[in-house]
């Protein structure tokens, strides 16, 4: 197929609108599949359950690597946006409920995220590496809020208190997912909230 071909509307379909929705298509199957079992991915299965020619799979991605870091960017992007979303919606005071609460029912309502995220089950290595990564990210934007909170420049302090805020919430989801913490949703919510409001001022001498 050549370039003119793939610009052409089809179906009244215009080419970007096509591709979009194809990759949407792409990155739900991929989640649906990485949420199911624990084999490894295979283009055929995926293209399989998304419904869309294995042509198209390798137009919209170089490899199967690059297709499961899509899958958990895209994830990330959603928590990260709906996140921010509730605790803009919100007064100061009311701002890390609305954040945890938000977190917490998005892993809850999908079990897929909540799998994709911690369980150490599904260790494609794509997966392990995004996982690394994903701390300093949540990090960052703690330390945003952090300082907005606090009307704060930023500083080693804000970026100790953000670093020690992601890593120690991680792991409670973690352990939470995984059954070790018989909480319920909600008593989980209030649980976190109570320890995040807490945390003192680090510009406090």
């Amino acid at each position: 197929m050549d370039d003119m071909t793939q610009l052409r509307p089809y179906r009244g379909v215009a080419a970007p609108q096509r591709l979009a929705e194809r990759r949407r298509r792409f990155l739900q199957a991929g989640l649906d599949l990485l949420g199911e079992t624990y084999d490894e991915l295979t283009v055929r299965a995926i293209c399989r359950r998304s419904g869309i020619a294995t042509r198209h799979f390798y137009e919209a991605f170089i490899d199967k690597d690059e297709f499961v870091a899509a899958v958990f960017d895209s994830v990330i992007g959603e928590i990260a946006t709906t996140t921010q979303a509730a605790v803009a919606a919100v007064p100061g005071p009311e701002q890390n409920r609305a954040g945890i609460t938000n977190l917490v029912r998005t892993i809850a309502d999908d079990a897929r995220i909540g799998k994709l995220l911690f369980d150490p089950q599904l260790s494609n290595a794509v997966l392990v590496r995004k996982r690394a990564e994903l701390g300093g990210f949540f990090a960052v934007l703690a330390g945003q809020h952090a300082q907005t909170v606090l009307n704060q420049q930023d500083s080693d302090q804000i970026k100790a208190l953000a670093h020690f805020i992601v890593g120690g919430v991680n792991q409670t989801l973690h352990g939470w997912l995984a059954g070790s913490i018989a909480l319920s949703r909600e008593e989980l919510i209030d649980f976190l909230t109570a320890l995040l409001d807490t945390f003192p001022d680090p510009g406090r001498g």
